[in-house]
């Protein structure tokens, strides 16, 4: 039973999850760090502060705190976009490159297609 536990464990897809969660968990501390520390200054700039959660109404006594749901939303978008911007649009645009590359290196150069016409057009005549 412990050697299966030990196998279980130091699967290669169980660790390799590991790893990928241990770095999401950092890469999220930074884009949270991006977020909060520079991004949300600016907000503060533009509209005088940079955490809503002050805003409410009131309806029967029942408080209503809409800031804090923008401040979140403001949050989430602007880590959505920060996201998008340095990470997935750079991404993509290396495995725009990396695919083009791979195109490249498959097709003949032209001369060796030249090459194959006109070998293949002597052994017709042939």
């Amino acid at each position: 039973m412990v050697q299966e536990f030990k196998d279980f464990i130091m699967r290669g897809n169980l660790v390799e999850m590991a790893v990928a969660f241990v770095m999401g968990v950092a890469f999220a501390a930074v884009m949270g760090s991006f977020v909060n520390d520079l991004i949300m200054p600016i907000i503060a700039a533009i509209f005088g502060e940079a955490d809503f959660s002050d805003l409410t109404f009131t309806i029967n006594n029942a408080v209503f705190y809409y800031g804090s749901f923008l401040t979140a939303l403001i949050v989430f978008l602007t880590t959505a976009l920060a996201l998008f911007l340095f990470v997935v649009k750079p991404y993509n645009s290396y495995q725009a490159r990396a695919a083009d590359a791979e195109d490249e290196e498959e097709a003949p150069a032209e001369e060796i297609q030249l090459l194959t016409e006109i070998r293949d057009a002597l052994s017709d005549k042939g």
